[in-house]
């Protein structure tokens, strides 16, 4: 905050007082902001973070790291609303950091309530609990998850080039 002061005013004297008063009103203005900041889940105290999360239904499960937590209670509404689609399931894990994920539903010779989630061996090491979460969370109701997990495997081919005839002879007595 700065203070302008008339031009008569000036002087050592008046000059400190008008430090301490920006000083002082710094200080106010930090303290009016202060639950403006609060409602903020990237920048809100822990302690309000927990409240913040009870309000959105947001339950911290073990060993979650703070920096996950805060992006869930900070996306809890559209992730709620998102929730029940094939569609908003894909947008959730995208904006919760999993990535890419394909959903395959109604599979011929499995039972028409089976949704496989087709992820790569990283995501799902990464993220166990974190999907677990979510499926439980977001999934569509009365449904069954299993995870697929698509690993690349490097394979090498060669192809030779191999002009070589052949002849078939039959010899009788």
């Amino acid at each position: 905050m700065k203070i302008d002061l008339p031009v008569w005013l000036s002087g050592p004297e008046i000059s400190k007082l008008r430090r301490a008063a920006e000083a002082w009103w710094t200080r106010a203005q930090g303290w009016l902001q202060w639950p403006l900041q609060q409602i903020d889940p990237d920048t809100c105290h822990p302690t309000i973070l927990d409240l913040l999360a009870w309000q959105r239904d947001i339950t911290r499960f073990n060993g979650e790291p703070e920096n996950l937590y805060r992006l869930r209670v900070k996306h809890a509404f559209i992730n709620s609303l998102d929730a029940g689609t094939t569609a908003g399931l894909k947008r959730v894990l995208q904006r919760l950091g999993i990535g890419y994920v394909d959903i395959e539903e109604r599979i011929d010779g499995r039972d028409w309530d089976v949704v496989l989630l087709h992820l790569s061996d990283g995501q799902l090491s990464a993220n166990p609990e974190l999907l677990r979460v979510l499926v439980q969370q977001y999934g569509r109701t009365c449904r069954r998850y299993d995870f697929v997990t698509i690993t690349p495997v490097r394979l090498h081919m060669a192809l030779v080039d191999f002009n070589d005839d052949q002849q078939t002879l039959v010899a009788s007595l």
